[in-house]
């Protein structure tokens, strides 16, 4: 109104623009608005090169993923007054035993993939560590870190919890600089954009898919903020290896429903998915442990009873 006002003094009419003749403004289109309908993939997985050198985002990600997780080991370490310098010790079983255990999983789970290439097992620059794999060679390195350390392993577990679940989210972004992992076709605007040469050939016509790896990136900061919340409110009263516990709980209830959503290759048993089988197995003991932890936490100290003096009688009730 106050441009057409403007535009009628200009021309020395002086006529006012009433916005009954025109009516209210139309909504700008949903297009205008929101401009970037989807998440665009990295065009290649690779950061730079460097001479022969390969940086990918996968890699990187992975040893950006070791430090969190180590720092903050060291910090739950120190919460507990121990010294922290020992997590260079554990970490240097954990670590190797994790990636070890984590490419073996995957390989077990894909194994058409691999048959008749050997050679694209050490390959780990490619993606394909599995979740199941990293823990069970992840403690199974804990332990013997942990010995080495003289540390009692249920408690390096709790200290490793917060790090590795926070490492995980980190990592799953290596999902998507490498276009994989992904999950049904989708038109949200959160969608990711996935390359023709990496969709499934049944869905070669779908352009976006539902991004998994963000899914489960955010369902791990909220395990992150879970498990802090709880050491915070009631560590020193849980029994140790609680939390670890609780890490299980929380992460496999998430990972069971995102894994039912992606579209890759896997072994199914009764039409599931299985690693949903697995991480509903991991559920189930992580809860029953968690649990566990909880009713054996130690209670303040209850009130002292004076004891009845000698000769006197408690009065009948």
């Amino acid at each position: 109104m106050a441009l057409c006002r403007a535009a009628d003094r200009t021309a020395g009419r002086g006529r006012r623009c009433s916005s009954s003749t025109h009516g209210p403004r139309s909504p700008l289109p949903l297009p205008i608005l929101l401009p970037f309908l989807s998440i665009p993939s990295p065009s290649s997985p690779l950061i730079t090169q460097i001479g022969g050198l390969n940086l990918r985002w996968y890699g990187t990600l992975l040893a950006l993923g070791v430090l969190l997780g180590g720092r903050l080991m060291k910090h739950e370490l120190a919460r507990r007054g121990l010294d922290g310098e020992r997590v260079y010790t554990v970490a240097a079983w954990a670590v190797p035993a994790g990636v070890i255990g984590a490419r073996l999983y995957h390989v077990a789970t894909d194994w058409g993939r691999f048959d008749g290439h050997l050679l694209e097992i050490p390959q780990l620059w490619h993606g394909g560590l599995g979740l199941p794999g990293v823990v069970a060679g992840g403690v199974l390195g804990a332990y013997i870190g942990a010995r080495r350390a003289a540390l009692p392993l249920p408690v390096v577990i709790d200290c490793i919890a917060p790090g590795l679940i926070a490492a995980q989210s980190l990592g799953r972004w290596g999902n998507w600089a490498n276009q994989e992992l992904f999950g049904g076709p989708s038109t949200l605007p959160w969608a990711v954009e996935i390359a023709p040469a990496n969709r499934p050939a049944q869905y070669a016509s779908s352009a976006t898919f539902h991004p998994t790896f963000l899914y489960e990136s955010l369902w791990n900061l909220l395990v992150v903020l879970f498990l802090y919340r709880l050491i915070r409110a009631m560590w020193t009263r849980l029994p140790a290896g609680t939390i670890f516990g609780a890490y299980l709980m929380a992460y496999s209830f998430g990972r069971f429903f995102i894994e039912g959503m992606r579209v890759d290759p896997a072994n199914h048993v009764a039409g599931v998915r299985i690693n949903q089988w697995l991480f509903a197995t991991v559920f189930v003991v992580g809860t029953a442990w968690f649990l566990r932890g909880l009713r054996a936490r130690a209670m303040p100290p209850a009130r002292a009873v004076s004891p009845v003096p000698s000769g006197h009688e408690e009065p009948s009730s």
